[in-house]
C-alpha cells in the first residue's frame, strides 16, 4: 500500500505541474458557478438543485478530462515502462493513480463549497437549513466520480494519446449516464435493467438525502471493474 500511496503523491503534484489541470478544473467550476448563481440570481431561488442535477453531466466530461494522461500519455513517452519495471505491483500503480484523481475531484469540489454556505445564509429568519440533501449530494458526487474515473481510467490504458484516451473516456461515461433514459421506450423488466446500470439514476436517489445500499454498491462495483480493467491492461503491456 505504501507503494499505492507514492504513486498517488507523484501523481498528484504531477497534475498540478500541468496547465491542463487548471483548465480542466477552471472550466469546471465556471460551468458549476454558473448553474448556481443563474439559479440565484435570475430565478431567484436560493437552492443547490440546479447544481445538483446537471453535475452528473459535468462529471461525464470532467472525469476523462482528470484520467485521459494518467497511462496514455505515459505508454507513449515511456516512462510507464520505467514504472512497471520498479518493484511495484500493477493494482498498486493504479490504485494510486487513482487515488490522485479523485483527490483532483475532491480538490475541485472543495471550491464550490461556497455555494450551500451562501444558500444557508439567505435562508429565511426561523427557517432551519437542511444540511441533509447537501451532504448527500457531495457524497453522492464523489461516488459517482469515483465510478467515471475508473471507467475513464480504463481508457487511458486502452490508448497512447491522451485526446483518444479522452474520447474513449467520454464515450463510456455517456454510455451509463445515458442508458436509463431509454427504459421507459423497452419492455418494464428490461427497462429496470438499464435503469439500474445509469449513475445518475443512482446519484438522483443519494442526492436527496436518502442512502440506500443498492446505490452505494453499484458505485463501489462499478469502479471496481473499471480499476480490475485497467489493472489487465497494465498486466498486458507489461507482458
Amino acid at each position: 500500500m505504501s507503494s499505492a500511496l507514492a504513486v498517488a503523491r507523484r501523481e498528484f503534484r504531477t497534475f498540478f505541474q500541468s496547465p491542463i489541470a487548471y483548465i480542466v478544473i477552471g472550466v469546471f467550476l465556471l460551468v458549476a458557478g454558473w448553474l448556481y448563481f443563474s439559479t440565484l440570481f435570475l430565478a431567484g431561488t436560493a437552492s443547490l438543485r440546479a447544481f445538483f442535477s446537471i453535475a452528473p453531466v459535468l462529471f461525464v466530461v470532467f472525469a476523462p478530462a482528470v484520467t485521459m494522461r494518467l497511462l496514455a500519455e505515459e505508454r507513449k513517452s515511456g516512462t510507464l515502462e520505467l514504472l512497471l519495471s520498479m518493484p511495484v505491483k500493477d493494482w498498486e500503480v493504479v490504485v494510486g493513480k487513482f487515488a490522485a484523481a479523485l483527490a483532483v475531484v475532491a480538490a475541485a469540489l472543495l471550491w464550490t463549497l461556497p455555494y450551500p454556505l451562501s444558500v444557508s445564509n439567505l435562508t429565511a429568519g426561523g427557517v432551519s437549513f437542511d444540511w441533509g440533501p447537501v451532504l448527500g449530494g457531495y457524497v453522492g458526487l464523489l461516488l459517482l466520480a469515483s465510478s467515471l474515473l475508473a471507467l475513464g481510467m480504463w481508457a487511458s490504458a486502452l490508448s497512447r494519446n491522451q485526446i483518444v484516451g479522452f474520447i474513449i473516456g467520454l464515450l463510456l461515461c455517456f454510455a451509463f449516464y445515458f442508458v436509463g433514459k431509454f427504459a421507459f421506450v423497452l419492455p418494464s423488466s428490461l427497462g429496470e435493467i438499464l435503469q439500474f446500470l445509469s449513475v445518475d439514476y443512482h446519484f438522483e436517489n443519494i442526492a436527496r438525502g436518502v442512502f440506500d445500499s443498492r446505490d452505494v454498491l453499484f458505485y463501489l462495483s462499478l469502479t471496481a471493474v473499471g480499476l480490475m480493467l485497467t489493472t489487465r491492461s497494465l498486466a498486458a503491456a507489461r507482458q
